[in-house]
């Protein structure tokens, strides 16, 4: 064996030592974190996590504010909280603890809002306490421009359900950061309730720990443009991470969501459940799936499933689910994509009951949606999102309007 070929099996050892003890992802779909902005070059469209995103509509979110800017946009949004007794609420600069646990920017927009919030918001909920009332921040836009790092953390055996809403106009870039202690179980409930003219995008993500569950519910309805990135992983075995979705594009909306679940954890949990409805011409859907099982996720089980219902000509929806397996040690892995029409059996069951046609569809679409709604376990919010899906269900399909109202807001 000669020098060179020592050197070369030398350099082949240690590539393969560090891609098994790696953190970072090695893939297309997840391209290296970083804060600094420079680090996420401006996308061309062209790049894998941007080529479903209609750049052009973006109306200049991708583009750094200097610090006259930001002055100038101080206005561009309003945040409004409750909280109940017992929660700490605080402000975090950029690099101060918790800030920068569980999120490191994925993309140039996320690294935009991080940049951009001087002082992030922080919920913080002591350890052990155990909230009967949710924690309520509601971001309501004004127009221009704006940006928002969130950081929710819930010490070990507490529990918080944490509701993030969005209404009014303007281009929205926000981050939410949610580190889940030892035992703690924390349900997020993020509502995109926009103006049509609004642009959205953000990156929500999650470190849970050892023996705690999350739950992520995200619910879009309004906007022009929302972009949402929701991603979990863990911090110790026995965590559970639930991703759940629910979205309804009229015409022209384009609608974004993009999930990546790390399971970088033995004997852990994840299971993934979005599901949307479209109407109206050139309404646009995009979901994205991903779970990453690595050699150290041992006993893990997941599954994750996006169905789409199509109710009118002249809408998109794109689906990809994705599982990256890099052991053959774990309890289930599976993932399901369905897009497709009202079903015929389940009409035409209805309508040989004596019910009509516009009824008989808005049972369908009220069943598809249901179970989803049922999991957020907050009565007043699951009430809002059945009056929004009639309102819906008016603007295209012709089944008529009830007592609902058109917006999620009350």
């Amino acid at each position: 064996m000669t020098i060179v070929d020592q050197t070369a099996e030398e350099a082949l050892s240690a590539v393969a030592a560090a891609l098994e003890t790696s953190d970072k992802v090695a893939s297309h779909l997840h391209p290296q974190t970083s804060f600094p902005v420079e680090d996420h070059p401006q996308p061309t469209g062209r790049e894998e996590i941007w080529r479903f995103t209609p750049l052009k509509r973006l109306r200049g979110v991708l583009e750094p504010l200097s610090v006259e800017d930001l002055a100038d946009d101080a206005g561009a949004a309003t945040v409004d909280v409750e909280a109940p007794a017992g929660v700490e609420l605080g402000r975090l600069a950029p690099g101060q603890a918790p800030r920068g646990t569980a999120l490191v920017p994925g993309d140039r927009a996320a690294a935009i809002a991080s940049a951009g919030t001087a002082q992030g918001l922080h919920v913080r909920v002591p350890a052990e306490l155990v909230l009967d009332e949710p924690v309520r921040v509601t971001v309501t836009g004004h127009g221009g421009r704006s940006h928002a790092h969130t950081v929710l953390e819930a010490a070990p055996f507490s529990s918080v359900t944490f509701v993030l809403e969005h209404r009014g106009s303007g281009v929205h870039a926000g981050n939410l950061e949610v580190v889940v202690g030892e035992g703690a179980t924390v349900k997020v409930v993020s509502i995109q309730d926009w103006d049509d003219d609004a642009v959205h995008v953000g990156q929500h993500e999650a470190r849970v720990g050892r023996d705690a569950h999350y739950q992520h519910t995200a619910v879009t309805f309004g906007g022009d443009v929302v972009r949402l990135n929701a991603n979990a992983r863990y911090a110790g075995p026995g965590g559970e991470a639930i991703l759940l979705g629910l979205y309804f594009a009229d015409a022209g909306q384009h609608l974004e969501h993009r999930l990546f679940v790390d399971h970088n954890q033995p004997r852990t949990i994840s299971n993934v459940d979005y599901k949307g409805a479209l109407q109206g011409q050139d309404a646009h859907t995009v979901w994205i799936g991903d779970v990453l099982i690595r050699k150290a996720g041992e006993g893990i089980e997941t599954y994750e499933s996006n169905r789409n219902l199509v109710l009118t000509d002249g809408c998109r929806a794109w689906s990809v689910p994705n599982l990256e397996i890099e052991t053959g040690e774990i309890a289930g892995a599976g993932h399901a994509s369905t897009t497709g029409r009202f079903d015929d059996e389940q009409l035409f069951y209805l309508r040989s009951r004596g019910i009509d046609e516009n009824e008989a569809r808005r049972l369908v679409v009220h069943g598809f949606f249901a179970d989803i709604i049922r999991k957020i376990g907050i009565p007043s919010v699951e009430g809002r999102l059945l009056a929004a899906v009639e309102a819906e269900l008016a603007v295209n399909v012709g089944i008529p309007l009830g007592t609902g109202s058109s917006e999620l807001s009350s």
